[in-house]
Order: structure tokens, then sequence, then C-alpha cells
């Protein structure tokens, strides 16, 4: 059959003038799709968020959290273990801010995996699920969903229209929701410390009065005609909610307010960090306090440092980085305690340490012994140890969970694999890991395939 290219429709509006005034795009998928399949999920009615700050490009295990300071020169990194207040607990001096609130969280030292790219690690530790056949480029996409579209289907929207999912500043390249459907895929926001910042998302709805925005509730429904018309619905054919949603979500006062992060107190913002790490945290809690159920923050960059500061991949000469790998990490550093620090400190003050749980980790650690060439010093990938910090989410916290051996190499107490991680996670979101989705061939799959929830923590 011959298409017209504009895939005009009935009516005076041709598809693309539909998809820019009736929707929101996110990734190539409309508002009214998303929202569709957000009003027909589930809810566990539980009230609870969980914040992931993604270390991408995998954080050293020995610089960070799990410092060994009397092992060989070959392996020991040049900074020190300082105390925490809380008594045994030693992290990298990089984090005076954190190791005042170590009793605000709790270390997982034990982690492990087998997938040593970034995309198969990151895909691994997201989905608790390992790609069947590992990718070296790193240009791998999940097959499964990751632990946030799994929110998104299960939990659904909130009553109060705030997305389920969100990405600061965007979702990762490599995940995706697969067979739970486009429309349990993130909600991306953009970089929150960009001046006059709005969600690139609601940049052209913000603009909008109320009386055009409900203007716009039958264009809306002539959008979701269309959408019939081409065949493009899935198995929510037949329910009208996902219109009340869209509409809701347009004009909803909660959900603007959420977004705006100039309501935050200058002083509150300043305590973040006015950066892209530090307002996404913000966001973050925003959008938590708010009734969201995961978010993620991409930690990958900053963009008013150079990349080669800001990534984790802290490779000997990584994206022609000359020198020893530590300057780039003295400079990095400090931006990860301050945002980090500042979201763990305003969780408890505000008193949703029960509600909100955070989680900081990278997609593995790094190599234990250093390597070094043409003047060039760094660490590469190393899944077989790596640590996480757990904060709030009613856990147990103020304590260290498992061990590695003296030099960081594999796990000796208690290793946990990412499944682990997830299941505690989804434990604190009231998700049953065992719930099955249909995938593309119609055979049931479990969320997570084996792990229980740390019980340390719980």
């Amino acid at each position: 059959m011959t298409r017209n290219p504009t895939h005009q429709c009935a009516g005076p509006y041709s598809r693309r003038r539909f998809l820019q005034a009736g929707s929101l795009a996110l990734g190539g998928v409309s508002l009214t799709d998303v929202l569709a399949g957000q009003a027909a999920s589930g809810n566990t009615g539980k009230d609870t968020s969980v914040i992931l700050l993604f270390l991408s490009g995998g954080p050293s295990q020995l610089e960070t959290y799990d410092l060994k300071p009397d092992i060989p020169s070959s392996y020991r990194g040049i900074y020190a273990p300082i105390a925490t207040n809380v008594p045994g607990i030693t992290i990298c001096d990089q984090f005076p801010l954190q190791a005042k609130l170590a009793d605000k969280f709790s270390l997982v030292r034990s982690l492990h995996h087998n997938m040593d790219s970034h995309s198969d690690g990151s895909i691994t530790v997201l989905t608790g699920r390992s790609p069947l056949k590992p990718d070296p480029t790193s240009r791998s996409k999940s097959k499964h969903p990751d632990f946030g579209s799994v929110a998104s289907k299960v939990r659904g929207m909130s009553r109060h229209a705030i997305p389920p999912y969100v990405a600061v500043p965007h979702q990762l390249r490599m995940t995706r929701p697969g067979y739970l459907g486009l429309h349990h895929r993130a909600f991306d926001v953009g970089d929150p410390s960009a001046k006059n910042y709005s969600p690139p998302q609601w940049a052209n709805v913000s603009r909008q009065s109320g009386d055009t925005l409900r203007n716009r509730r039958p264009l809306l429904e002539q959008l979701d005609r269309f959408h019939d018309g081409e065949g493009q619905r899935d198995s929510l054919q037949g329910t009208d909610d996902f219109r009340d949603l869209a509409y809701r979500l347009l004009t909803s006062s909660k959900t603007g307010r959420a977004f705006d992060i100039s309501r935050e107190d200058d002083k509150l913002r300043d305590r973040y960090g006015r950066n892209q790490w530090g307002q996404g945290c913000l966001m973050a809690r925003r959008l938590a306090e708010a009734g969201t159920s995961v978010v993620t923050l991409y930690l990958d960059r900053l963009k008013h440092l150079p990349y080669i500061v800001s990534n984790w991949d802290d490779h000997p000469g990584a994206d022609g980085r000359p020198g020893h790998y530590a300057q780039y990490l003295s400079v990095r550093m400090p931006y990860l305690d301050q945002c980090l620090s500042a979201l763990i400190e305003d969780v408890f003050d505000r008193g949703l340490d029960k509600r909100i749980m955070v989680v900081a980790v990278g997609e593995f650690g790094r190599t234990p012994r250093i390597s070094a060439y043409d003047g060039k010093t760094g660490r590469d990938h190393w899944p077989q140890a790596y640590s996480a910090l757990i904060s709030g989410g009613g856990l147990k916290m103020g304590q260290i969970v498992g061990a590695t051996n003296s030099k960081a190499e594999y796990p000796t107490e208690r290793p946990f694999t990412p499944q682990h991680l997830l299941a505690t996670i989804y434990h604190h979101l009231g998700i049953d890991p065992e719930m099955t989705h249909r995938d593309f061939a119609g055979r049931p799959i479990a969320i997570l395939d084996n792990g229980q929830p740390i019980q340390e923590l719980i």
C-alpha cells in the first residue's frame, strides 16, 4: 500500500502537527502512548522511590569506598583512607563531606559480575540480566527492561500525574524498556543547571496558557484516533484513561511545581552545587518527593569540564588523557562528594529517609594493578569487584557489608551480584522480582531470575 509521505489524516492536521501540538516527544514515543501504558499498569500502593546515581565509566573501588593502604605501590592509589563518623568505616580522603554522614549510608564492598565492557556491564547492573553474547565494542543494547521501566510498568503513574520513571539528563543509550513497551522508557529531563531550565519535553507546553492546554484535549483525542487507524496501539486498546492522564500531566500544577527547580532556596541549590550533577541530584529529590518511583542520574560528565576529566573511565591515556589518572579523579571527586552528600543530608533532613532510597554505583570497578605506558597511568575495567553506596530506604545504615581480598581483586565475604542489589531496590519499591511479563514471543519472563535482597540492609 502506498502512503502519502506527509501522513495526512482526517481533518486539517498533518501527522507532524499532531505530534508537535498534541504530545510530548519521548524518543519518538508520544506522551499519550507513555501515559496509556502507565494508566493500565498496576500500582503497588507503596509511597517509595529510588534515586540511582550511575557513575558511568566505572569508578575505582580502590579510590572510593574500598581503599587498601597497605598494598604494594603497584596497586595502591595516591589517596588515603579517612575516618568517618562511624567507628571502623573509612572512605577516600576526597570524600570529606560523605565522611560526616556515614551513619546515614551503608557500603556494599563485595559486588561482582563478569561483563567487562561498558554497555554489557551497564546492562547487567541495571537490568539484572547479562547479555548472552558479550560485546567488547560497548555498543550492545539491552534485551530486557531496566529496573526503572519495570517500576513504571508495575507501579504506574502516581495520582498526582508525576512520571514514574525519570532520567537526568537522559536515559543511558544501552538500556531500553524492551518487551514492556516504549511507553515505559524514561522521561528525559535534560540539564537542570541550565539557564532558564525547562525539561525538553516540557518546553513547548510550559509556554501555553491554561485555555490553550484545555483546547488541546480534543486534539489529543484526534491524535489517539489517528494512532488507532495506523494500528500502533498495543494491548491498551479500548481503554480511555490515558487521555485523562495526558491532560492531567499537561495541566497538573503539582507536576509543574516538581520540575520547577527555581522554587528551591538559593542556599540549598548552592549546597548541592551549581552544576549538572548537583542540580540533577536536587531535581531527583524533588521528583522522588513528588511521587516519581525511579530517578536515574547519569553522572558521566560535567559540561563545564573537559570530557576527559569528568568521565569515570580511568584507563591509562583514556580519551587522550596525559599523565596520571589521579589528576583527573582529584578534579571530579569533590563534585561527587558535594552532590551526593547534599542529597543524603537533604533526604534525611526532610524526613524522607524511609520513603527514598539513594544508590550510587557504576557498571564495574577498576583493575587493582595500576597500568602504565608512554607516561600515562590508569586502571582498566574490573567487574570482579566493585562497591556501592546505599542510603535511606528505611534500611540499616552505618555498616559495611561484604569484603574483598587484600588487593580488592575479588570478594572474600558475602559476595553479591547486581541481582542482589536490584532485589534490594525492588524490595523497597514493593515489587516482587519473581513477577513475570511476556516477552515479544509471548513467553513469561521473571523480572529477576535469581538474587535475594541483601539481608544485612533489610
